[in-house]
């Protein structure tokens, strides 16, 4: 079932849940009840080596959880966030790994293929009042739950305050598409940077996440009612088209279209371009002096809005599993439950926001550095564009990545090159449905 632009106030309902979920048990760090022999054990985990956490961070987390769990030895293995999906697949016959992070657009595949464990049994009834409901979707399937949620995850607009001044651009003409595209063009004109804007526009899912965010602000959608591809009309060929036009006239980065989110950080950090969508990591990083040029001058907001007045971004929630086939799952579990817990969580919230709501509670994320930052996402939360939803997923992204970068690399026309994707897209549904 498609689903377009759509509002996550009923569903999140953060600002009333906040107070609330602060004073529901078990919240903190999950309670696990781990059977079986008590003796030494060994986990495998398979993570992602870009964007949200480190591997150092991760790594600093695994030693935490080791320390405070003695008889557990947990290998990690850390992969492209492009390269995770087939290592997850390809591993599982053979029980490679007991805990692997999925992105919220594979539980349908990986579910109903049996290669996750079911943990609803598992979940205390608190968790589902203050975890952030916009995040459970990512690692549910036919209203079973196959993990716990690790990143809230919806990307974010960022852009530079310091060059929009010197401009003399007021940042309210960031709310809307048609204002950074007349802002990109002012600051191109004065010369205060060659290129303003860069994306994530690499023929991976990265690019799927920048379309989907443009798709959804031009009132496009990815499938109809029915299950049928829909973004061959309408607003994914403007918002294509949009795309297209920021490369002609050089307003975005020549090079976005080899590019991935860290890359774009880069840049970003670099003070090579002031507007760009990236996932909540990047303003951390905007305001450390070893890694910035721009300490102090990227702001989060929330996503502009389209002509429809619709400004959603994309969910790119992720979560943590325990696979079916692990040999340990109890102890598996107990590793989800810490790494996504909500006192580690806080700790390296620079990184990646929480996903339980009492941890919005904490100073940490009230005031501070973090406080920006916070607001933003709150806010934007409430509107989110999700990715099909359909078992063959990553089929279905790759035509349609393959469409876009044919438009933007090959100037293969927008509407022939989605028309053409559409009808692959049918086809890959029509056959396995």
């Amino acid at each position: 079932m498609p689903h377009p632009s759509i509002s996550r106030r009923r569903l999140l309902g953060l600002a009333a849940g906040l107070g609330a979920a602060a004073a529901l048990p078990g919240c903190a760090v999950p309670r696990v009840d781990r059977t079986g022999s008590g003796g030494p054990v060994t986990l495998n985990a398979l993570f992602m080596k870009q964007a949200s956490y480190s591997e150092d961070d991760v790594r600093a987390m695994l030693k935490a959880f080791t320390q405070a769990h003695p008889d557990i030895t947990v290998q990690p293995t850390f992969v492209a966030f492009e390269a995770l999906h087939d290592k997850i697949v390809v591993s599982a016959p053979a029980g490679t790994y007991d805990v692997v992070l999925i992105d919220c657009t594979w539980p349908a595949e990986l579910a109903s293929k049996n290669m996750l464990l079911d943990v609803t049994a598992r979940y205390e009834p608190a968790w589902l009042d203050d975890i952030l409901a916009g995040t459970l979707g990512g690692i549910s399937y036919q209203d079973r739950k196959y993990g716990i949620p690790w990143n809230p995850g919806g990307k974010m607009f960022f852009y530079n305050t310091r060059m929009l001044k010197e401009a003399g651009i007021a940042e309210e003409a960031m709310t809307t598409w048609d204002g950074v595209l007349q802002a990109a063009r002012t600051l191109k004109a004065k010369k205060i940077v060659e290129h303003p804007m860069v994306w994530s526009w690499a023929h991976a899912e990265a690019l799927i996440c920048d379309y989907a965010q443009l798709l959804g602000a031009f009132d496009g959608r990815f499938l109809d009612e029915s299950g049928k591809a829909a973004f061959h009309v309408g607003g994914g060929v403007k918002a294509l088209e949009w795309m297209k036009l920021t490369l002609d006239e050089k307003l975005s980065a020549p090079s976005s279209v080899k590019l991935l989110e860290d890359d774009v950080k880069r840049v970003v950090c670099q003070g090579d371009a002031a507007i760009a969508l990236n996932w909540d990591y990047m303003y951390a990083e905007s305001n450390d002096p070893k890694q910035s040029k721009i300490v102090g001058e990227l702001k989060p907001a929330l996503s502009p809005k389209g002509p429809g007045g619709k400004g959603p971004a994309v969910n790119g929630s992720m979560g943590l599993s325990v696979t079916a086939t692990s040999k340990n799952p109890d102890a598996a579990w107990e590793l989800v439950a810490f790494l996504a817990g909500k006192e580690n969580q806080l700790r390296y919230a620079e990184r990646s926001l929480p996903v339980w709501k009492s941890a919005y509670q904490d100073p940490k994320l009230t005031t501070g550095p973090m406080a920006p930052l916070v607001a933003a996402e709150q806010a934007q939360l409430e509107s989110l564009i999700e990715r099909p939803a359909v078992v063959q997923y990553n089929a279905v992204s790759q035509q349609i990545q393959a469409a876009v970068q044919s438009c933007l690399v090959a100037g293969t026309p927008a509407q022939q090159a989605l028309a053409e994707a559409a009808a692959k897209v049918d086809k890959i549904i029509g056959e396995r449905s």
